[in-house]
């Protein structure tokens, strides 16, 4: 891999080196690097661009690497991979994408992820996107992730896009069973005229089950930002979605909730808040020394924290 590929790798997945564990490496379209263990295999698929993940039941502290990085311009990738969990497993999985594109061609990738969880299973999945290049090229990102949880399986979500990527559709569907817990962290920033779109659908089909999406964006400049959940009580259950945004300069943000309740023990809540940073907590810190710019990245990395 060449400079620009490592450098990438080290924003999307603080690697700085051959990662421990399992792991699936791609580049420009390609499989770069590859490693399986006892427990967790990895298979190409055969019909279609993508990965096969098989972690055995009962596997326990250990880790899979599914990075993807794109330093050609004008290239367009599109993988499906599947996660196959099974039960009584403890692991984390990390994946993203960094797309680097100094030409003058548009550099996208398309990454559908889907996870079929096992009972009593917990997984903490990090996603992070980022982009870079002094091309007029654009950089692309659209991530589709579906889980399906079993009966009292748990789902952590940490996904993370700060910088550089001109357009996005993050698309995130789940399904959940009896006693199953999801959880959702999402944290976004766009600048300049980017564009980023967020759709959640949880469906909570499980007695018991539960679902927390939480989503921390910043628009800037003369970006678009829109948030979209949807949470579907179809059992005894507990759902929870929150949008909360910072707007600066001539961005726009649309927050758009939808509850669904199918079932009379079916508890769902939805919080939503966007305004401008507070002057008071700018003079705050301006009185401590700060110009008004550093104060202005000092709140938007505690609130993207």
């Amino acid at each position: 891999m060449d400079l620009i590929q490592k450098e990438l790798l080290e924003e999307i997945a603080d690697l700085h080196g051959v990662p421990a564990g399992a792991y699936n490496i791609r580049a420009n379209g390609a499989a770069a690097a590859r490693n399986t263990t006892a427990n967790i295999d990895i298979v190409s698929k055969e019909d279609k661009p993508g990965i096969d993940i098989i972690i055995k039941p009962g596997t326990k502290k250990e880790s899979v690497h599914i990075p993807v990085v794109i330093s050609q311009t004008g290239l367009t990738d599109l993988v499906y991979n599947d996660f196959h969990i099974g039960d009584d497993c403890d692991v984390t999985i990390v994946a993203g994408c960094g797309i680097h594109n100094s030409g003058d061609g548009l550099s996208q990738h398309d990454g559908i992820h889907e996870f079929f969880v096992g009972k009593n299973s917990k997984i903490r999945y990090v996603e992070k996107h980022y982009g870079n290049g002094d091309g007029k090229g654009g950089k692309v990102m659209n991530p589709k992730t579906i889980i399906h949880l079993d009966e009292n399986a748990y789902f952590y979500m940490d996904t993370v896009q700060i910088k550089g990527i001109d357009s996005t559709m993050r698309e995130t569907e789940a399904d959940l069973k009896d006693g199953a817990k999801l959880e959702i962290s999402e944290k976004l920033m766009t600048h300049g005229e980017q564009k980023a779109e967020t759709q959640f659908a949880v469906d909570l089909d499980g007695e018991g089950s539960s679902a927390n999406v939480v989503s921390r964006s910043v628009a800037r400049n003369d970006s678009y930002q829109m948030f979209r959940a949807k949470i579907s009580g179809n059992n005894a259950c507990a759902g929870h979605s929150e949008c909360d945004a910072i707007i600066m300069d001539n961005a726009k943000v649309r927050a758009i909730p939808e509850l669904e309740a199918n079932n009379l023990d079916a508890e769902l809540i939805h919080e939503a808040a966007i305004g401008k940073i507070a002057g008071e907590q700018l003079i705050k810190l301006m009185t401590l020394g700060l110009t008004e710019e550093e104060a202005e990245e000092m709140i938007i990395s505690g609130f993207l924290k």
